[in-house]
């Protein structure tokens, strides 16, 4: 079954062929004064400082970054923002998209918990320039000297650009297919890859991703506190806003993870106008946990249109806690609004945003690793809840045999293939894979393109016209001929015991002589105290409720110290992180640290 058409202004002589680059420049005539991107500073201030660039002011900043990165390097040449996210950032990301060198969206070497990620994707990059600032200078020289890494030519500190460079811009043409920058995928266990985003792609997600959240309200803003470095981040951040010259709000990851009631106050802090905003859904897990009466009372959340649920799977209890947590606030029913996306299609490819309550429905979980789609009662035994993830816009999504190459029937589980104008051309300097992932060609296209289509690695379905998300192909576990989704299992589990950390619980197969074996790593919810903790007890309930929901046996249950179990980028269980890091004894037991209390 295939899902979309593509927009008219995106096709060749469409309105929408102009670079989204090049809007900068019109915003910064049509409306000089009116504000573009806004960042709030926590650690100036903990009640914020607002600091706002217009799009005059943001037009002139990026044309004196492109003129500098040009004065020590050249076109095609990459440049890494190794820098803390700020207005700066920003403008480093436009300033590159203005010079035609190719930016390297990374972080400042000293955020915690992505040493791994940042030697791999600087290494794979070959920067010939690093953007960062004063401040972060030790922390950049200290990850140079420590890692064997490509060491730069240059490197220009984004604070101390002089703006009078700007006068010496002069425009170049700027191509669809010329590479604007290199998203970095997560990783989990493999060297992380470069996605070439072109100038093209970002123009026509942009635009997807406007027409998909159905802005027709006026004074549209987006809030954030997404990371940059991350697609959802950046193409809501920087690319949205530029679609319309509309105002872009944001702050930085640690300050929401400190705080993540800022987030709201965000929000609720844009009287008359229509927010839009995004994010994974821990994110919104955390917020309702958080969002304590009190904490609420003064905050009026109806100017929220918009919050977009993706980047990682989505949770039906997470929908429904942040809407009853929230609707005492004004949250609207209909704002919660299920995704789907990925870096190879530059971001986004589905949103469920039709002012609804997000469309969740009952199927049969032994049907399901069958590939068939059995609508069951809400509730009965041996169902699984499926979240509705909506419709492509400006995109064609096919539901394939990743085997026979041949398009699914609506209610058939397949492997989900993109085609549209968003779709990356490859992954830099990696041809066999560019191939494998975006060379895709349906043997019976029938009224579809045969090719090139993007294979995502997600299996997914399409019931009434819109798309279901069932899980990553390559975390399929397969035991006694029987397949089983992982996030199934790791749900049952969470639900197992009390002393189960909610949502983060990692369940994967390791390869046996006669079949596959489960393995369960959770780790220890902190709620539970470590003196009234019995870890057999866990493990035996654990145990049991795997047997009964999914008739097969747990090879291994570990209980592990809170933040043990492996993370992606975006939040994301990594599954194979965390099984590798299971075969090597690097998790830290909660029965090792009960024993060494004794």
């Amino acid at each position: 079954m295939a899902l979309g058409s593509l927009l008219p202004e995106l096709l060749p002589g469409g309105s929408g062929r102009t670079p989204l680059i090049e809007r900068v420049a019109r915003w910064a005539r049509q409306k000089p004064d009116a504000p573009a991107y806004t960042f709030v500073d926590y650690s100036a201030d903990p009640s914020g400082a607002h600091l706002t660039l217009s799009w005059a002011e943001t037009d002139r900043r990026a044309r004196a970054m492109a003129v500098t990165l040009r004065q020590v390097t050249g076109p095609g040449e990459r440049a890494a923002l190794l820098l803390p996210q700020t207005l700066e950032y920003m403008m480093t990301m436009l300033g590159a998209l203005y010079s035609h060198v190719i930016a390297v969206p990374l972080f400042s070497p000293d955020l915690p918990g992505h040493a791994d990620r940042l030697i791999g994707a600087y290494t794979d990059a070959e920067p010939a320039v690093i953007v960062t600032t004063r401040n972060a200078l030790p922390h950049v020289e200290k990850f140079l000297a420590d890692h064997d890494v490509p060491q730069p030519k240059e490197i220009v500190f984004a604070e101390e650009v002089d703006l009078a460079l700007a006068d010496r811009w002069r425009d170049e043409t700027v191509a669809f297919d010329d590479v604007a920058y290199l998203q970095y995928t997560s990783g989990s266990t493999r060297r992380p890859a470069g996605v070439e985003i072109t100038h093209g792609n970002v123009t026509a997600n942009a635009a997807q991703l406007w027409a998909g959240w159905a802005p027709e309200k006026p004074d549209p803003e987006l809030v954030s506190w997404l990371p940059l470095f991350h697609d959802m981040g950046l193409i809501a951040t920087m690319a949205l806003p530029l679609v319309r010259g509309d105002h872009a709000i944001y702050t930085d990851p640690v300050s929401f993870i400190m705080n993540p009631m800022r987030w709201l106050q965000l929000i609720a802090g844009r009287p008359g106008k229509n927010v839009y905003t995004a994010g994974p859904n821990f994110a919104y897990e955390y917020v309702a946990s958080m969002a304590a009466p009190e904490k609420i009372a003064d905050l009026d959340l109806s100017g929220l249109t918009t919050c977009l649920n993706g980047a990682e799977p989505i949770r039906t209890s997470t929908l429904s806690t942040f809407a009853d947590a929230l609707a005492p606030a004004g949250l609207r029913p209909g704002a919660q609004a299920p995704g789907y996306g990925l870096a190879e299609a530059t971001v986004f490819v589905t949103a469920a945003a039709e002012d609804v309550p997000p469309k969740i429905i009952s199927v049969d979980r032994e049907a399901l690793t069958q590939g068939d789609l059995r609508l069951r009662e809400d509730g009965a035994e041996g169902t699984t809840a499926l979240v509705s993830c909506g419709r492509p816009c400006g995109q064609i999504v096919a539901i394939v045999d990743p085997e026979a190459r041949v398009e699914q029937p609506d209610g058939r589980v397949g492997e989900i293939w993109v085609h549209g104008p968003n779709t990356a051309p490859g992954y830099w300097r990696n041809s066999e894979r560019s191939q494998e992932t975006f060379g895709g060609e349906l043997s019976e296209p029938g009224g579809l393109p045969s090719g090139p289509w993007m294979k995502t690695g997600d299996y997914g379905v399409v019931h009434e016209g819109e798309l279901y998300v069932t899980g990553r192909i390559k975390d399929l576990i397969i035991v006694d001929g029987r397949n089983h989704y992982p996030q199934d299992i790791e749900v049952t589990a969470q639900e197992a015991h009390p002393a189960v950390r909610p949502d983060h619980v990692a369940a994967f197969a390791l390869t046996g002589e006669e079949t596959e074996r489960l393995v369960v790593v959770a780790e220890r919810n902190r709620r539970v105290p470590l003196g009234r903790l019995d870890v057999d007890e866990v493990e035996s309930a654990v145990r049991a409720a795997v047997n009964v929901e999914h008739e097969m046996s747990v090879h291994a249950f570990v209980l592990i110290e809170p933040g043990g179990v492996s993370r992606t980028s975006s939040g994301k269980i990594a599954r194979a992180a965390t099984r590798q890091r299971y075969l090597d004894g690097d998790l830290a037991t909660t029965a090792d640290r009960l024993a060494s209390r004794r």
